[in-house]
């Protein structure tokens, strides 16, 4: 471009350029060239922003809105606890909720924690528990949404995106001061900024929902991604999916050895060894395994050992 104006500073004959070079010297001319270029470009950009950005924070409302209100993974927690304190299923609840004690990595320890001839995890005692003692509550996921889809989303990307788009509007509305007869500009300030509006608003509801729901299982939002909080319901609702249609198809798989071997693994992944009182999510499960031992198929209790 540099150099076609200074052919045309010299005063040598613009019919000797070819037209391309000649179209390219005219379009430079163009006041505002560069405004203009990247106005044109952020409202043919827009609509698809909308449409990628739309989904995920919708995603992330609902995913985070359905862990927090759902009374029956709030039960299912507490049944992973084991905090059933009396026969009807009442429990005592904490003032923070029923999370509170409960960390996010209990749930994974449930699917990696087995017996020690390897054929059990926590999480076959669990679901035994559930189907036989709270059948209302074997479909829980079913409150859950969009969990698989929230866990894609990067909170910071979102924002980071939403606040290019403010920037990009308030570019065309500048653009649109200097332009005031342009009709394109005009619609497109009058039907866009109502969607950005909406977009924006719904942001902040994201936010909102997610780092209340973080926060309520005793997470820090701020350093805690989707792509961590949401993948742990994702694997435990994964697992015990397949567990609950194993039993559905071959049974219950009843453990082969004592509960003693469950408790002794779990004694061995404490590093360190957690306290009583303060995340007591396995000294409880463990009380649990040795105040009530695992029943075989036909429901009894397995015969107690004499020793002699």
């Amino acid at each position: 471009m540099k150099l076609l104006n200074n052919y045309e500073k010299d005063g040598r004959p613009l019919e000797e350029l070819a037209n391309e070079d000649r179209f390219v010297l005219r379009f430079g001319k163009i006041p505002r060239l560069q405004q203009r270029i990247n106005t044109l470009t952020f409202m043919g950009n827009f609509p698809d922003s909308i449409k990628r950005l739309q989904p995920q924070i919708d995603s992330l409302i609902s995913a985070s809105m359905s862990i927090k209100s759902s009374d029956k993974l709030k039960k299912i927690l507490e049944v992973s606890l084991e905090e059933k304190k009396t026969s009807d299923g009442k429990n005592n609840i904490s003032k923070r909720g029923a999370a509170y004690g409960f960390r996010l990595q209990c749930l994974d320890l449930l699917l990696e924690t087995k017996s020690t001839d390897r054929s059990q995890t926590l999480l076959h005692f669990i679901t035994n528990v559930i189907q036989e003692k709270y059948p209302d509550l074997v479909n829980f996921h079913s409150d859950l949404h969009f969990v698989d889809k929230a866990a894609l989303v990067s909170l910071d990307g979102v924002l980071s995106d939403i606040r290019a788009l403010e920037r990009g509007m308030e570019m065309t509305k500048k653009e649109f001061l200097v332009q005031d007869d342009s009709k394109v500009l005009k619609e497109f300030i009058k039907t866009n900024s109502v969607i950005l509006e909406s977009l924006i608003k719904d942001s902040k509801t994201a936010q909102e929902s997610y780092s209340s729901a973080v926060e309520y299982f005793g997470e820090n939002p701020k350093t805690t991604q989707p792509s961590m909080f949401f993948p742990i319901f994702g694997r435990f609702i994964k697992a015990y999916k397949v567990r609950i249609y194993q039993s559905k198809s071959f049974g219950p798989m009843m453990p082969k050895m004592p509960q003693m071997d469950l408790i002794a693994e779990l004694k061995k992944r404490q590093k360190p060894p957690v306290r009583e009182g303060k995340d007591g999510a396995l000294e409880d499960i463990i009380t649990d395994l040795r105040n009530s031992p695992f029943r075989r198929g036909d429901g009894r209790r397995p015969a107690q050992r004499q020793d002699s």
